[in-house]
């Protein structure tokens, strides 16, 4: 069989779509497979309408601030079923975006599931048509970018019904708003989809196996955190084993054991976002002898497998299983493919979390630095103390940055409060160009911002903070 194209990437979402349009740029012959929806699993069923929803609550819940602005309302309501239809509107419209983009960049989207197996100079991707029948493709290369899915735990009950126990597909898109919920895991979709359901008047408890909220970030800012949600009223159940999930024609109840002790709590609706499981079963990897860890697939430095002409990329691939993540890693790939003498893929990926408060973070934590050994320099500065923040009435929260204290090299930075998904960027790119604290020190940041406190955080690090 002749090869039809350059390249096959299979999965069009934030990882593939970005892949397939950087490999047509540079002159490769280019189709995608998506099963589902373009855009993949973030644009339709993720980070963006998640965001859209976020959103929503939050303008909801500023109408209960407003005479801290001297101003006034009353009678403020929401429509539930707008607001989630807003959020589907926002989906559709980027779906038809990454449409346009395919067009625009001659890239062929094949409509349907893609199982792979042995070919000549690269796995041949057989597909089993949306429209019915199969199509054989071979290529000089395969890009897998198949996403993950919501993880499921049978053995205790916790498996999404779309009902009782929902994942985040159903949390999107839910039929009534529920009043109360529990949600498993406080990573940042659990984190958010409680924030935004709180943000409504639901009553929510968050449920977490560790002895802390959002166990990935910074002690002192997950501390911090924690605080910021139980002042909007979310419960936290912490060092809570589940063992057992059990639903009824009221609700769920939920067994756990904290601290060896039995406890349960009950609700209308359980959210379970306890991790993800990589969409690799099902697709001839064994059979082709892919290596896999856990699940995901084993790639070198520029995303290759141990398979000839096999890449893999974004969340199918490891963590960190952030959209971010998955586009750097398609373009650097699409370009090693073409040729192109790329470095390593070993750019520093900020963490963002967009509930209320906000946490952003990138690099080492100070618990991960110390235990790695290495003595560091330390500053924090409060909003508080920020002018722009005083005058927006966005005082919550901190900035928190770590030095390496033999070279002065920026190594983390930990961010809670308003907009600081935004403002985490200046930092990854201070990382990425390898700064050190004279760098930041000598930049001029615009008055009044709430990014002078990292600024001031960075002086802070070296005795030299000014505003407090």
């Amino acid at each position: 069989m002749a090869q039809e194209f350059d390249l096959v990437v299979i999965g069009s979402g934030p990882g593939g779509y970005v892949a397939a349009i950087r490999a047509s740029q540079l002159g490769q012959k280019v189709a995608i497979v998506e099963r589902e929806n373009l855009g993949g699993i973030c644009l339709n069923w993720g980070c963006i309408p998640t965001k859209a929803l976020l959103k929503s609550g939050e303008k909801f819940e500023s109408l209960s601030h407003l005479k801290d602005y001297g101003l006034s309302a009353s009678g403020a309501t929401f429509d539930f079923d707008a607001i989630i239809q807003r959020s589907r509107g926002v989906a559709k419209q980027l779906n038809q975006g990454v449409g346009f983009l395919m067009k625009k960049n001659k890239i062929e989207v094949i409509e349907g599931s893609a199982k792979l197996e042995k070919g000549a100079a690269a796995p041949k991707v057989v597909v089993a048509l949306k429209a019915g029948g199969t199509r054989a493709i071979e290529a000089k290369t395969v890009m897998l970018a198949v996403g993950a899915r919501a993880r499921a735990l049978p053995q205790i009950g916790l498996e999404a019904d779309g009902d009782k126990i929902w994942a985040y597909r159903d949390a999107l898109a839910p039929k009534k708003l529920p009043k109360t919920f529990v949600v498993i895991g406080s990573g940042a979709i659990g984190i958010e989809f409680a924030s935004f359901y709180r943000a409504l008047g639901a009553e929510v408890t968050v449920v977490e196996a560790v002895d802390r909220v959002m166990p990935v970030e910074d002690e002192e800012v997950s501390k911090a955190a924690q605080k910021g949600f139980e002042k909007r009223g979310i419960k936290f159940k912490l060092g809570a084993k589940v063992t057992k999930v059990s639903k009824d024609s009221k609700g769920v109840k939920v067994d756990l054991e904290v601290n060896g002790k039995a406890d349960s709590l009950e609700a209308e609706v359980c959210i379970s976002a306890v991790g993800i499981t990589a969409n690799t079963d099902g697709i001839g990897l064994e059979a082709l002898g892919v290596e896999l860890d856990r699940g995901h697939i084993k790639t070198d430095s520029h995303c290759q497998t141990n398979v000839k002409g096999l890449y893999a990329i974004g969340d199918c691939a490891g963590a960190p299983w952030l959209a971010h993540k998955a586009s750097h890693e398609g373009i650097h790939a699409a370009e090693h493919i073409a040729g192109y003498k790329t470095p390593n893929v070993n750019s520093p990926i900020a963490g963002c979390t967009y509930a209320q408060p906000q946490l952003a973070s990138v690099g080492v934590t100070e618990q991960g630095a110390k235990a790695e050994g290495r003595e560091v320099k330390i500053g924090r500065f409060p909003f508080k103390v920020n002018g722009k923040a005083i005058a927006a009435g966005e005082t919550e929260g901190f900035v928190k940055v770590i030095f390496d204290a033999k070279t002065g090299a920026l190594i983390g930075a930990h961010m809670i409060g308003a907009d600081v998904t935004e403002m985490i960027q200046g930092y990854v790119t201070a990382i990425t160009m390898e700064a050190t604290e004279e760098d930041i020190h000598g930049i001029v940041y615009p008055h009044p911002t709430m990014s002078e406190a990292m600024h001031e955080a960075a002086l802070d690090a070296y005795g030299r903070v000014i505003h407090i």
